[in-house]
């Protein structure tokens, strides 16, 4: 899976859009792509490239989380974020691609704006 893909994937989520707000120069100035919810501007994606390799950091429950660090060599706890809700998959690792996008799915959802719900009169 190439960045476009991953990019364009994400971008199918209702009201998701791409950002580059910034560079991480330790790591060979690359770009960092992230990917928001247009309503709270909340990420759901960080897409960047870490040793040659093109990574996915990803919001998701903390008990999964754990699961799936144990289940895929190419999952581990999130570069420069909260290693409790936020993995790091590796594309093109042992993770299939319809993994990553329900991955991709799920960290959307964690972040999406919520519903309120309507008050009792």
């Amino acid at each position: 899976m190439t960045r476009r893909a991953l990019i364009d994937y994400c971008l199918t989520m209702p009201q998701a859009y791409e950002d580059y707000p910034f560079r991480d120069l330790s790591a060979g100035d690359s770009v960092w792509t992230v990917m928001r919810h247009g309503a709270n501007r909340k990420v759901f994606a960080f897409i960047f490239e870490r040793n040659g390799r093109l990574c996915v950091n990803l919001k998701c429950d903390p008990a999964e989380a754990i699961l799936l660090r144990q289940a895929f060599e190419g999952v581990t706890p999130a570069f420069h974020m909260n290693k409790e809700h936020w993995n790091t998959v590796a594309i093109g690792a042992d993770v299939p691609v319809a993994e990553v996008h329900r991955q991709i799915e799920q960290s959307y959802n964690l972040i999406k704006p919520r519903r309120k719900a309507k008050s009792k009169s």
